[in-house]
């Protein structure tokens, strides 16, 4: 009761508004609430916000299990994730090709475990006492299939596009990391179709 009263008590250093979700940041713990669809019918939105709070907190905690640093899950309740607050870096702000290999290496392990983050890019990750830290799985699943492996990947590759003019050594950096996963050759050449696709649809665009 204590420890409850003591979160009441303390009002957040920093709240932000995305589209999924309203994460309020305090000194020491992180909430983060799942808002509400207004779209959809509201029992019916409130099962599904609830269903995908719990299915985050049991990835993050299984992500963390085989390996990857991930905050520790303080409390889940409705639609509300109570969890460790990760003080360090942006890894957007120190990214290096040592680091991008590091991160290759985390993902492969996320993805032998069947484990899909949706979302990998340099802004959702933090450096910490030496280690990458995953902070967001908002947009994770469980798939097993070479295709969302592929997709995972593609999008961290674009990122790197966006955010750094040397984004070439740090995608190789990445892949020498991730080759450790025993099926790295199969994902990579997916990302690299799927990235064909994208240019292709581009064209389409572009001459209709």
């Amino acid at each position: 009761m204590q420890q409850k009263r003591r979160k009441q008590q303390q009002k957040p250093e920093k709240i932000y508004l995305g589209g999924e979700a309203e994460v309020r940041i305090y000194a020491d713990y992180v909430e983060k609430i799942r808002r509400e669809k207004k779209y959809r019918i509201t029992e019916l939105d409130k099962i599904l916000r609830e269903n995908r709070t719990r299915s985050e907190a049991r990835i993050i905690s299984a992500a963390r299990k085989v390996g990857v640093p991930t905050p520790l899950i303080f409390d889940v309740e409705g639609e509300k994730i109570t969890m460790e607050r990760i003080k360090g870096e942006p890894l957007r702000e120190i990214m290096n090709e040592e680091l991008s290999r590091k991160l290759g290496q985390l993902v492969a392990r996320l993805h032998d475990a069947r484990i899909i983050h949706g979302d990998i890019t340099p802004m959702n990750l933090i450096y910490s006492d030496g280690k990458i830290f995953f902070i967001d799985f908002g947009l994770s699943f469980y798939d097993n299939r070479i295709e969302s492996k592929g997709v995972d990947l593609h999008i961290y590759f674009e990122s790197l596009k966006a955010y750094f003019d040397d984004w070439r050594r740090l995608k190789e950096a990445f892949i020498s990391g991730y080759s450790s996963y025993s099926k790295a050759e199969e994902v990579l050449k997916r990302a690299e179709e799927i990235e064909a696709r994208g240019r292709y649809v581009e064209r389409r665009l572009r001459n209709a």
